[in-house]
């Protein structure tokens, strides 16, 4: 299928999308386009072009099309979606207009214990195991990033416990702390773009965040991580890499900064 052009539309949080670069880098054809949410596209570095979802339109074809939309689907020999395979009147729509969709489920079912990146590699037909890559210079800083917040307050390691952990590492390395944009930290890094973040991520002797998307993001980049989990499942949602611990707890309270520690020096 050498001459085959191929969009793949993939919604979702930083770290589902992350977790899925690798059955995306797989389903490349002779031309690939990828639509994804706006803030993950500078990090599908392998597509020959990325468009957010929202500004394609996609969202309000089963409403208002956009003027082409239609006409710009059918270009494609192959779309695979990950977007509204939990919608039924969307995939009656597509079929209804012979649009060439393949859907894939956008999460592994509630009882998998497949790690998630397998699980999106093996729907689009590749052989785990899956390990994102995110290709970025690597210049050595020598700090190492604490990431202290997550999506769920059940997923957030207590910021006193970051705290103290700061301490005790700022005796051997400079400490920095990442936060997003809206995250009330004072004194840490913002980089709205995750591209340039992973940049920074990668310079970083080590890392340690809790069950978010940007734990993954550093993982990709190859930067010694320490990944903080409580009420999800690390089988299926820890950060994979080479250089990754995992400390688990069914309430994320109950890690020690001993525990964590300790961690570190398994992947250092």
């Amino acid at each position: 299928m050498s001459g085959l052009k191929r969009l793949i539309i993939r919604p979702g949080a930083i770290g589902d999308c992350i977790l899925s670069l690798p059955a995306m880098e797989w389903l490349r054809g002779a031309y690939l386009e990828v639509w994804a949410p706006s803030q993950v596209l500078s990090l599908v570095t392998f597509a020959d072009r990325t468009r957010s979802i929202a500004a394609s339109g996609l969202e309000m074809l089963p409403f208002d099309p956009r003027p082409g939309l239609v006409e710009e689907l059918r270009q494609f020999d192959s779309i695979v979606s990950w977007y509204g395979a939990n919608r039924p009147e969307f995939r009656k729509l597509v079929g209804d207009l012979g649009l060439p969709f393949e859907f894939l489920p956008a999460l592994p079912p509630k009882d998998s214990t497949v790690h998630a990146a397998d699980f999106f590699l093996m729907q689009a037909g590749g052989r785990p195991p899956a390990v994102p890559r995110i290709p970025v210079p690597r210049e050595p800083g020598g700090f190492a990033t604490l990431h202290p917040f997550a999506g769920s307050p059940a997923k957030r390691w207590p910021l006193e416990r970051f705290r103290e952990l700061a301490r005790m590492l700022e005796q051997t390395m400079p400490v920095g702390w990442c936060a997003g944009p809206e995250d009330a930290l004072d004194g840490a890094v913002r980089i709205e773009n995750l591209y340039e973040l992973a940049q920074h991520l990668a310079r970083a002797r080590a890392f340690v965040g809790n069950d978010s998307g940007i734990t993954h993001l550093a993982a990709a980049v190859q930067t010694p991580v320490v990944a903080l989990f409580g009420p999800a499942d690390p089988r299926v949602w820890a950060p994979r890499g080479d250089r990754v611990a995992v400390v688990a707890k069914s309430e994320i309270d109950q890690i020690t900064v001993q525990e964590v520690l300790d961690a570190m020096q398994r992947v250092s």
